[in-house]
């Protein structure tokens, strides 16, 4: 299936000279979000997965059905102050400014074996702070899947060294 008919193309969104890639089309196609999610899940099948780890909020949307697919869990990376309980946290760079993200201190326990799940690799910074996050519990970061990558933004040059999974180039 070619899911890049189901991305819409907005220009100058949220900023003047930025053509943001829009998956709401292929989340409200049922055949384009179940086959999406299914080339995440068949990535995913021989990576022994133990949990599904999503910065918000593009990040539930991917890892979610995932998770369900497989039968593990998923832990939610929040910006700081959206989880109730005990949270490490990262600072880092992203393509408009500066953000925190956090994870609950007990989400992963350590050697847990998680598959990182996201809508876009720009240019890495928030997968590279969930990276982080998932390493500090002592996880394994086994994989790492997205809809789309920004292929000329370079961010797959933070992620050297991971295994990584993107469906559609731009």
């Amino acid at each position: 299936m070619d899911l890049k008919q189901f991305v819409a193309i907005v220009p100058d969104y949220p900023k003047q000279g930025i053509v943001f890639k829009d998956i709401t089309p292929l989340m409200n196609d049922g055949a384009a979000y179940k086959y999406a999610t299914d080339q995440i899940v068949e990535y995913a099948q021989d990576k022994n997965i133990d949990i599904i780890v999503g910065p918000e909020a593009r990040g539930f949307i991917i890892g979610c059905p995932v998770a369900y697919a497989l039968g593990v869990g998923f832990a939610p990376v929040r910006k700081e102050g959206k989880l109730p309980r005990e949270t490490i946290k990262v600072s880092y760079g992203l393509e408009y400014g500066k953000d925190v993200l956090t994870i609950h201190k007990d989400a992963i326990k350590p050697g847990q074996r998680v598959l990182i799940t996201d809508d876009l690799l720009a240019t890495g910074g928030t997968i590279d702070a969930t990276i982080q996050l998932v390493e500090q519990l002592g996880g394994v970061v086994a994989g790492i899947a997205f809809l789309v990558e920004l292929s000329y933004l370079e961010g797959r040059n933070k992620l050297e060294g991971y295994d990584i999974l993107t469906l559609m180039h731009y």
